[in-house]
């Protein structure tokens, strides 16, 4: 049978089945991995530090943070994802990490779907950045809504998100990629990445080297690499396909993209001196060390905190609370009392 019928489906529509199915199904990369598995610190036995004297703060936009962690873009635009964004900034205001909102176009679009992103009440001194996908700058978007979706939710900076595969894939994708960097290039002018930085962030798949140079010289402010090998986004949109055949072309790119450590170190090449968000598939506090020492300003991750934002805001914190004990063994066991630190200490490959 070549069609899966079922009704229309609206945004909103989509944002909660993109809630469920992450949720609900295994989207993990099958065969990419992120590539951390293969790097090790030397283990030191004698690291002459005190656990609880380790450092782990660190700064981003000028927002103080007790941790070098964010919690990755997820959601928005309705009810449900209203809940989950407001467990999520709760948790990331009690334990000093950043928030990244979820794609807020249906914000603008649907001007009462905005309160699901307006956060800042439960968390008024956490770094929150607010979102819109960088190809809607060929779909209508003018730099008037970045600033509109900045000032929606009082937020430090604006993501830009890169997302071809994805749109490629979905029935309803916008697929016009053409002519993009000249906008961005507007976007950042306007904004003034002094007042608001512009974060350019990929949804899973990496940024090459010439990608994050081409960015850098636009005047983006950060880069999120949001590297393979954690939630592949071809598989989530391969469980919303309305037909077979859209089925077996998302399955086609299962192995599609640059794991995360790839794309860490593309974008420490290409735009050399920009703040670095490392993302995709960063499960563990030991993940987040890696990539800190790799270079990293901050490191982020979604999956564990829509795992835990169904359930309660101590859920998160837990969450929160497990990855920082990681983070933090890992330096005292790599010999590191604080982050610069642990980035002047060498990754060792495993034969």
């Amino acid at each position: 049978m070549e069609h899966l019928t079922r009704p229309e489906v609206t945004i909103t529509d989509r944002k909660d089945e993109h809630i469920r199915i992450n949720l609900e199904e295994n989207v993990q990369f099958r065969k990419l991995t992120t590539g951390l598995e293969n790097l090790y610190f030397e283990h030191q036995a004698l690291p002459e530090l005190d656990l609880e004297e380790i450092d782990l703060s660190t700064e981003l936009f000028q927002k103080q943070m007790r941790v070098p962690l964010m919690i990755s873009s997820m959601t928005g635009g309705t009810e449900n994802a209203r809940n989950i964004n407001l467990a999520l900034a709760t948790a990331a205001e009690q334990t000093g990490i950043g928030l990244g909102l979820g794609s807020m176009r249906v914000a603008i679009e649907e001007p009462k779907t905005a309160d699901s992103f307006q956060v800042r009440d439960v968390a008024p001194s956490a770094l929150i950045l607010a979102n819109l996908g960088a190809v809607q700058l060929n779909y209508g978007l003018e730099t008037e809504h970045c600033q509109q979706v900045v000032e929606m939710t009082a937020a430090d900076a604006l993501i830009l998100h890169f997302n071809p595969v994805q749109e490629a894939l979905q029935p309803e994708g916008d697929t016009n990629f053409a002519g993009l960097l000249g906008k961005i290039e507007s976007v950042c002018k306007a904004l003034d990445k002094d007042k608001i930085p512009v974060v350019a962030k990929e949804v899973g798949w990496g940024f090459s080297e010439s990608n994050c140079r081409q960015l850098a010289e636009a005047g983006i402010s950060a880069i999120d690499v949001a590297g393979a090998g954690g939630t592949s986004w071809s598989q989530v949109e391969l469980h919303r396909a309305t037909k077979v055949s859209q089925v077996r072309v998302a399955a086609a790119f299962d192995d599609w993209g640059i794991p995360t450590v790839k794309a860490l170190g593309n974008a420490l090449s290409g735009a050399p001196g920009l703040p670095i968000i490392a993302s995709g598939g960063l499960r563990t506090g030991v993940d987040i060390a890696k990539c800190l020492a790799i270079g990293a300003t901050l490191a982020a991750t979604a999956k564990p905190f829509l795992e835990s934002a169904v359930v309660s805001v101590d859920a998160i914190i837990e969450v929160i609370h497990e990855l920082t004990q990681e983070l933090r063994i890992s330096l005292l066991c790599a010999g590191a009392a604080d982050i610069p630190s642990l980035q002047n200490i060498p990754l060792l490959k495993r034969e």
